[in-house]
């Protein structure tokens, strides 16, 4: 799908500036223990399925609709593994400027079949966790959060 039309819109009036947006990412397991991952179509990475709520929708249920649109996976959610803000603000080729709020879900496969489902991906396929495609180091910390079964994390306040 890309970017919403709700922030489109918004666009429109804002410009490139920085908008603090929220964001939602799935780590979704099978019955294997294997997680779903996307090759990006916006810079040819492997990646978590991750997406942004439309206004209104349930934080969980994004998550859920971005597994399946992107991917063609049914899938529940589970537990929420963390919240917390990207650290840095990122600048799209573009020129748009966003910062996330993030929503990690654990989700659990429960139908449909792993395929390239949008124009989002080049790729869509299962990987066992110890063997992994590249994935950055924040991709990385949220599915290491997920297969500790901790409780959620997020950054402590400081003061």
């Amino acid at each position: 799908m890309g970017t919403p039309d709700f922030i489109k819109d918004i666009r429109t009036g804002a410009g490139h500036q920085l908008l603090l947006l929220p964001g939602v990412t799935a780590i979704v397991f099978d019955d294997d223990g294997r997680v779903l991952l996307g090759r990006r179509a916006d810079n040819g990475e492997w990646a978590l399925i991750a997406g942004i709520p439309e206004p209104g929708e349930q934080p969980a249920a994004a998550a859920v609709r971005e597994v399946y649109e992107e991917t063609g996976v049914h899938c529940e959610t589970e537990r929420v593994v963390s919240v917390h803000a990207t650290r840095r603000p990122i600048t799209y080729p573009n020129g748009d400027v966003c910062q996330f709020m993030d929503i990690t879900f654990a989700c659990r496969a429960v139908g449909g079949e792993a395929r390239v489902n949008d124009e989002e991906s080049l790729e869509v396929a299962w990987f066992q966790v110890d063997s992994l495609p590249q994935l950055r180091d924040f991709a990385l910390f949220r599915l290491k959060q997920a297969l500790a079964e901790a409780p959620t994390w997020f950054e402590p306040a400081t003061g």
